[in-house]
């Protein structure tokens, strides 16, 4: 029997997270604790509005994150971590360590395996 046949919960939560933007506005969250939509853009200032929005939208989908509407004029809209979203803070701060600490390792290589030019070079 193969070790993630049927749902996997590490596929599912990678297919869900493991883009960009899930990662930045989670990271964004942990650094302010709530946010408002225009705080997301001066961390993330290459995201659409549209992107943002559906983000924001799958994390709490998946109760990582909470929206909380006031009825004001114009409507104030706060995001913040459940506490489901904190207690993966850990694992995620990691891969942002590792990240790091080996980001001069992860660059590519110029030579494809076959030793020709690189990757989308004329030759």
């Amino acid at each position: 029997m193969a070790i993630f046949e049927g749902f996997c919960p590490v596929r599912n939560i990678l297919s869900q997270i493991g883009d960009k933007w899930s990662v930045l506005a989670m990271v964004a969250l942990q650094k302010y604790g709530v946010c408002r939509f225009r705080d997301f853009q001066k961390d993330m200032p290459d995201v659409s509005r549209k992107m943002l929005s559906q983000t924001l939208r799958r994390l709490e989908d998946f109760h990582l994150v909470t929206r909380t509407v006031y009825p004001e004029v114009p409507p104030r809209v706060e995001y913040r971590l459940t506490d489901l979203g904190a207690s993966f803070q850990p694992a995620l701060n990691g891969i942002i360590d590792w990240a790091l600490s080996n980001r001069e390792s992860l660059v590519p290589d110029e030579r494809n395996r076959s030793g020709h030019a690189a990757y989308g070079q004329n030759n």
